[in-house]
């Protein structure tokens, strides 16, 4: 009884093998697929008759270059070892300096990618920008990728070629917007030289810890006109990398004084003819006081509010209202309220 083709036997009675494996000659598995012009099975793997068949060309090996040189392996090294690279990498440690101006000098020493001290530090565009505007502590150094070096306000300064991961390494953060520059320390005054200026604005905080908030604070009272802020030499925050960043620059022209008691501080104000007024969640509306002449605006630390002793030197606590169901402002967002309306009072009465 005949049988479907590629199901029937052999001469011999035996089941030919099915489909494409077998084909139409009938044979075991593993002979020569000479039907096809497949590699034969038995065949070397390796050397000029590896891959017969494969192609028109009759080789399944790649195409050497057409320079002569030979192909890659893409197999590693049986050591263990990495596979060369095809294009080398280009040394991201390189110091390559983009001349920005005629009065540029090429640096004297490597471009070095640990974290120096912060204070020493600055990163960002404002901050940067605002350093060089003010010349009140030195610019050393400035690293920029290609597209921050390309600010026109960096005409005349030399700037260093750096990518972006290693300008996150020297800044700590990613926030450096492609700017990086190592300054001289920052120039903190006397507080005594604060209060010898005529009518004097003064921004004081009491322990206040989060540099973005002192950066904030300094942003706003550099922006009224502000004669300038003092903070305590301990247990507050200084003007840090981050404090210049959130006050976009503002730390660099605002005079900034440490003391090292604020409640002493308000004690000297008041002798020097100030009027000092503290922010409390309960204390006076903040429009009622008269803020001609001197005076110095004490804003408490977050969540604490004013110490007992620093409010005891306040001659007058004021407040803002709150009329909706959150019970307090951040202390950065409160200053600036105050401080507008500080100087609301101040021109109205002029």
């Amino acid at each position: 009884m005949s049988t479907p083709s590629g199901h029937g036997r052999d001469d011999e009675g035996r089941p030919g093998p099915r489909g494409k494996r077998g084909g139409k000659s009938g044979g075991k598995r593993g002979t020569p697929r000479d039907d096809r012009g497949g590699r034969d099975a038995r065949a070397p793997r390796d050397g000029a008759g590896a891959g017969e068949g494969r192609g028109a060309g009759g080789s399944g090996a790649r195409k050497p270059p057409r320079d002569g040189s030979a192909p890659p392996s893409r197999k590693p090294p049986r050591d263990g070892s990495a596979p060369p690279s095809r294009k080398p990498r280009r040394d991201r440690d390189r110091s390559r300096g983009v001349v920005r101006g005629r009065d540029a000098t090429e640096p004297k020493e490597p471009r070095d990618p640990t974290r120096p001290d912060p204070a020493l530090l600055l990163y960002g565009r404002n901050p940067i920008r605002e350093a060089l505007r003010a010349q009140r502590r030195t610019v050393t150094r400035v690293w920029a990728t290609t597209s921050a070096a390309r600010e026109p306000w960096l005409d005349g300064v030399l700037v260093e070629a750096a990518d972006g991961d290693w300008l996150t390494a020297r800044a700590g953060t990613d926030a450096h917007q492609g700017l990086v520059a190592d300054v001289g320390p920052y120039p903190y005054v006397e507080s005594a030289d604060l209060l010898k200026a005529s009518e004097p604005l003064i921004v004081a905080l009491d322990e206040v810890q989060d540099p973005q908030n002192l950066g904030a604070i300094a942003r706003t009272a550099e922006a009224v006109g502000a004669t300038g802020l003092v903070i305590p030499r301990h247990r507050s925050a200084e003007v840090t990398p981050a404090a210049a960043k959130a006050s976009a620059g503002a730390v660099e022209h605002l005079p900034i004084a440490q003391v090292r008691n604020v409640a002493d501080f308000l004690g000297e104000a008041k002798g020097a003819g100030c009027w000092v007024y503290g922010a409390a969640a309960k204390g006076a509306p903040y429009l009622t006081p008269d803020y001609t002449g001197g005076v110095v605006l004490v804003m408490g630390a977050e969540g604490k509010g004013l110490r007992p002793r620093v409010q005891q030197m306040c001659d007058a606590v004021v407040a803002l209202p709150l009329r909706g169901r959150i019970e307090s402002l951040n202390v950065s967002a409160a200053a600036a309220a105050l401080l507008y309306g500080v100087l609301a009072g101040r021109d109205a009465a002029r």
